[in-house]
């Protein structure tokens, strides 16, 4: 059982999900969208990267999810570097076991398209779930927050610590990851918007690689004497950025936020080298894939509002986009990291 989150701040005024909780669910079958009879679906998602704590806390919130609703088979395997070859053979594997749902975060979204119509030809229900295929025809994306709420909220956090001017750069990870690439266009477009003293000097990617994206980032504040602060766009660039200014000794100078995992930023947040990870529940958004993934194979449709557990009462869904919205981001910053446990 995971402690109880009772003091996040949210980036969002208005927060109709507890986002964050002791993880057991409400199993009522009308909240749970249970089914009698006998039958049990088989569930895969596959995400980026395999073994990566961001991944792994989505993947015990399938499991939970599975065990709550008592039709599911959750499965979950992806692949050991972010590659979208790998993951498309997972994906291919996937379609000749001929599972009831397929859930992809797909590397690259444009060529898993193909593969997705592949699976829905096999009479597969697919989905997307944390970053999407939008030019697919996945049935359902399940998104952890909005890009305006993401972007703006790493833009704000940031350029609070640095007194709202200066010279900041990313520090992003795949290059065709449709997610991150999202939340950059609301970066550039909000920096410009709201601080006009502020500019983003240059953008690298280092993948899903921590080592790496320690090397951009020095390499960033060496080419540019003047910047003052750096954004990990993602798990594993976050804590990268942080390690980079404490290794120049420029903890206080150069400020960063990112998408860091509580307890992989603690210490960062914790020796300030980072001011904040802007997040989200990642346990809850894998039982939200799970539940998603469980309706579309049962041939459920999705409700405006949704009560898929006693945490999760009030899920938004958008027709238009088909999107399955998990709610708004949070600031996670060292008042508050301890609440979370993954």
């Amino acid at each position: 059982m995971r402690p109880r989150f009772t003091a996040a701040v949210a980036l969002t005024a208005t927060a109709a999900l507890a986002l964050t909780g002791c993880t057991k669910k409400n199993d009522d079958t009308a909240a749970s969208g249970d089914a009698s009879g006998d039958k049990t679906y088989k569930v895969a998602f596959v995400p980026k990267l395999q073994g990566v704590p961001y991944f792994e806390a989505m993947n015990a919130g399938g499991k939970e999810a599975a065990a709550a609703l008592g039709n599911v088979e959750w499965l979950y395997q992806g692949p050991t570097q972010a590659d979208a070859a790998a993951q498309a053979d997972i994906v291919r594997s996937y379609i000749q076991q001929k599972v009831d749902a397929l859930i992809v975060a797909p590397n690259d979204p444009d060529s898993m398209a193909p593969l997705l119509q592949q699976a829905k030809d096999a009479g597969i229900h697919v989905a997307t779930a944390d970053t999407d295929a939008p030019s697919s025809v996945r049935e359902v994306f399940v998104n952890q927050a909005t890009a305006e709420g993401i972007g703006q909220g790493l833009t704000d956090s940031l350029l609070t610590a640095m007194g709202g001017k200066g010279k900041y750069a990313i520090v992003s990870c795949g290059q065709t990851a449709e997610n991150l690439n999202s939340w950059i266009e609301v970066q550039k477009a909000y920096t410009k918007e709201k601080y006009p003293e502020a500019e983003i000097v240059d953008i690298v990617y280092a993948g899903e690689d921590q080592a790496k994206a320690t090397q951009m980032a020095t390499d960033l504040m060496n080419a540019h004497p003047d910047l003052t602060g750096l954004v990990g766009e993602c798990t594993s660039s976050a804590p990268g950025v942080a390690q980079a200014v404490k290794d120049a000794g420029k903890i206080g100078k150069v400020f960063t936020v990112g998408l860091g995992t509580p307890q992989a930023m603690k210490p960062y947040l914790t020796d300030k080298s980072s001011t904040a990870a802007i997040l989200w529940d990642v346990e809850n958004l894998g039982y939200l894939t799970a539940w998603a993934g469980a309706q579309i194979a049962q041939g459920k449709p999705l409700a405006a509002t949704n009560n898929v557990s006693s945490e999760l009462s009030a899920v938004t869904y958008d027709e238009a986009s088909k999107m399955l919205l998990l709610g708004p981001a949070l600031e996670i910053t060292d008042k508050n990291v301890d609440q979370f446990n993954y």
